[in-house]
């Protein structure tokens, strides 16, 4: 079981929060036309790295707000937590219970 620190609530349990996908991931623009190829990277195709990946996460049974967290996928170690619109490194590190 993770122990996630919510940037709002503090820390809670795993069960708590809902895993929202892969974050940092930028929309094609639209007034480059993007085709097909580039419009199904967009929707279908993301990262399953081995180490550091950069997740939403939202508390669903508690504040209901969306924020990021940097963790190990190897090790489950969560290395950051930040909120949305914070840059990745500005927040408050080593928040892992």
């Amino acid at each position: 079981m993770l122990l996630i620190t919510c940037p709002w609530c503090g820390p809670r349990d795993e069960i708590e929060f809902r895993w929202g996908g892969e974050s940092h991931i930028r929309r094609p623009t639209l007034q480059s036309s993007p085709q097909d190829e580039e419009w199904a990277d967009y929707l279908f195709y993301r990262k399953n790295p081995k180490g550091l990946h950069r997740e939403r996460w939202v508390h669903e049974a508690g504040c209901g707000q969306w924020f990021n967290i940097a963790r190990d996928t190897v090790s489950h170690e969560i290395v950051e937590v930040y909120r949305m619109g914070e840059a990745h490194g500005q927040a408050e590190r080593g928040k892992r219970p």
